[in-house]
C-alpha cells in the first residue's frame, strides 16, 4: 500500500481513531466466527489513559489520509498498575527478563478489517522497531493463544517467546522482538 503513512500519533482526533477502531474489534462487537477467522482485541482503553500512555510514549499509527487504518499501542513500563488485565503480564515480564534490559510493551495492535493482509500489520511494526530502537532493546507483547491469527503474524515477523501462562482465565503467550 504505497498511500499508507507511518507515523507517531499526535492529535487528539486520532487517539480517538484508535479508540473507534478498538471498539470495533473487541470480542462482544464480533461474531464467533469472525474472532476465530479475523482476531480481535482484549483490552478497552479509555481517552484519558490512552493519552497519557501517549504522553509517555507516542502510540505508532498508520493512515491512508485523514483515516487511522492501523494502530499499535506503545506502553511504558510506567503504566504496569494502570490497566488491571495487564498486571500479570508486567509480573510475568519482570519475572523472567534481564532488569538490565530496557523494554517498551506494544499494548495492543489492530488493522482496520478491509486493510488486513496488505503489509499493515508487518509496516506498524517495522515502524515501531526504528522508532524504539533508541529507547528499548525490546519490543514485548503477550497474545491470547486462541488469537490464532496474531499469534501466527507476531511470529512470521520474528517474535520469540519468553514464557506461556494463565491469568484470569485466558491462556497467554509472552513474546518479544528485539530491536536492534
Amino acid at each position: 500500500m504505497n498511500h499508507i503513512l507511518y507515523k507517531r500519533a499526535d492529535t487528539l482526533d486520532e487517539l480517538h481513531q484508535i479508540l473507534h477502531l478498538q471498539e470495533q474489534n473487541l470480542p462482544e462487537s464480533l461474531t464467533e466466527n469472525e474472532i476465530r477467522q479475523e482476531g480481535f482485541v482484549t483490552v478497552h482503553h479509555d481517552i484519558g489513559i490512552l493519552t497519557a500512555m501517549n504522553d509517555q510514549c507516542k502510540h505508532v499509527i498508520a493512515k491512508l489520509g485523514d483515516r487511522l487504518v492501523g494502530y499499535a499501542l506503545c506502553m511504558h513500563p510506567n503504566f504496569k498498575n494502570d490497566i488491571p488485565i495487564l498486571k500479570p503480564m508486567f509480573d510475568r515480564i519482570e519475572s523472567v527478563i534481564d532488569p538490565t534490559k530496557s523494554y517498551m510493551v506494544m499494548g495492543q495492535i489492530c488493522i482496520d478489517k478491509p486493510f488486513r493482509g496488505s503489509g499493515i500489520f508487518k509496516g506498524l511494526y517495522r515502524f515501531m522497531k526504528n522508532e524504539l530502537r533508541a529507547d528499548a532493546q525490546w519490543i514485548i507483547t503477550e497474545v491470547d493463544q486462541k488469537n490464532h491469527r496474531s499469534m501466527n503474524a507476531h511470529q512470521h515477523l520474528g517474535f520469540k517467546k519468553l514464557i506461556a501462562y494463565q491469568a484470569d482465565g485466558i491462556d497467554w503467550e509472552l513474546i518479544y522482538l528485539t530491536t536492534d
